[in-house]
């Protein structure tokens, strides 16, 4: 299962699609529980993936060290805007195996809304960690700014990421008319990018853009019970007051609440969301979000508009099926190259 276990609700930026650090009441910025009790439930799961969580996780590097340092699981990772990485040092980074770095595409992209200078930050720190061996994956929020297939090839050229995801800015954000956007630009650029990938398998490379690559590894291998990310039965998130959530951005819901490290919690026993059950794309999709789905800020009309927009990538992902078929006859891909399982990176499938 994966654990994402937040370490501070502080940040040290303000991306402007987030707002920064979580109020100390609501996410306090420093441990608040027995980390005894939390090493019990993880070492109890024996498939269990660890990911530092924040606020900037790396606001608080000793929680951290002493957790590697007690505390045994199958893999670690970390969620980072990446610019305190050298906060820890080499010998705990070598005990992590992935690192998840925030960064939107090209470099005017990124700092319009993170900031000045951070994309060369990110760009050097993500050079440093992967020299390290661990392996990088680009966290990318899409916004009405971004060129999709322009900012996912631009850090494929980098070659600094191991893989790729982004989430679209659809949440959180005021209403923006993401319908023509999607139509102009977004939708356009997916099948580009479906495109790119295609060609690619053809010579036996399997990028690793995870919006398409675990939709693939959904047909082949079987889909998703719910959000692909895992949202509440295949995933949790420890908050550091101590409370076991289903989602790490539903941190003021009462929904999201599963329980706690002193009492343990209980999974989501089904977690698609009824409007979803009769869906064509349920396994691939999964209910798509769980916050989005639970909070519905744009009402109705606006959650079909995201829906309509999530089916048709979805449609030009699964055109490209026969294809890959005839690739994996051929022996030119294997079709264990297409397997992926979104949880064991904490990476989201569907944006």
């Amino acid at each position: 299962m994966l654990w994402l276990v937040f370490t501070s609700g502080k940040c040290n930026l303000k991306c402007d699609y987030c707002g920064g650090s979580f109020p100390k009441n609501i996410v306090p910025w420093g441990i608040k529980y027995n980390i005894d009790k939390l090493k019990k439930l993880i070492e109890n799961d024996p498939e269990s993936t660890v990911i530092f969580y924040g606020g900037e996780p790396l606001s608080n590097p000793r929680f951290i060290i002493e957790f590697l340092d007690n505390v045994k699981a199958k893999r670690f990772g970390i969620q980072t805007n990446g610019t305190l990485v050298k906060l820890l040092s080499e010998e705990y980074w070598k005990k992590i195996n992935l690192a998840l770095l925030s960064i939107d595409g090209r470099k005017d992209i990124t700092e319009k809304h993170r900031g000045k200078h951070i994309y060369d930050i990110v760009i050097k720190n993500a050079g440093y960690l992967k020299s390290l061996g661990i392996e990088t994956i680009a966290r990318m929020t899409v916004t009405e700014d971004s060129d999709i297939y322009k900012e996912v090839t631009h850090l494929l050229s980098l070659e600094v990421f191991d893989k790729i995801h982004w989430q679209l800015n659809v949440i959180w954000s005021d209403k923006w008319n993401v319908e023509k956007w999607a139509k102009e630009s977004y939708l356009p650029g997916i099948r580009k990018l479906v495109n790119l990938f295609l060609e690619e398998l053809k010579r036996g490379k399997v990028l690793k853009i995870i919006p398409i690559l675990g939709v693939l590894s959904a047909y082949f291998f079987g889909g998703y019970k719910g959000s692909p990310c895992g949202a509440g039965y295949k995933s949790v998130s420890v908050t550091t007051d101590g409370r076991i959530l289903s989602c790490p951005i539903a941190v003021w819901e009462n929904w999201a609440v599963l329980g706690n490290v002193n009492s343990g919690f209980k999974l989501l026993e089904d977690p698609l969301p009824e409007i979803c059950k009769k869906c064509e794309f349920k396994e691939y999709c999964g209910g798509r979000c769980l916050y989005s789905m639970k909070e519905n800020y744009w009402g109705e009309e606006g959650f079909k508009e995201v829906d309509e927009i999530t089916k048709e990538y979805l449609r030009t992902v699964l055109s490209i099926i026969p294809t890959v078929k005839e690739l994996i006859e051929q022996g030119i891909i294997r079709l264990s190259d297409l397997k992926y399982d979104p949880t064991s990176d904490s990476t989201e499938v569907i944006p």
